[in-house]
């Protein structure tokens, strides 16, 4: 193998806008995210609808649904 072609690999803080923090390794030193899998509503169940200009009601309407 070449010698000096490969990135440095540091020990890495990821820090969530909500606080959590991750401690892994990556060629980054520190990471900041704006949402994380402790936050994300997908991942924690408290996923909203936003009705947006009656979207859903068209949407049932147009396939029949009740």
């Amino acid at each position: 193998m070449k010698q000096d072609i490969h990135p440095k690999y540091y020990d890495t803080e990821i820090t969530c806008a909500c606080g959590n923090k991750i401690h892994t390794k990556s060629t980054v030193k520190d990471l900041k995210l704006e949402i994380c899998s402790n936050c994300h509503p997908f991942y924690t169940g408290k996923q909203k609808l936003l009705d947006t200009a009656g979207r859903v009601e068209r949407f049932k309407k147009k396939y029949k649904m009740k």
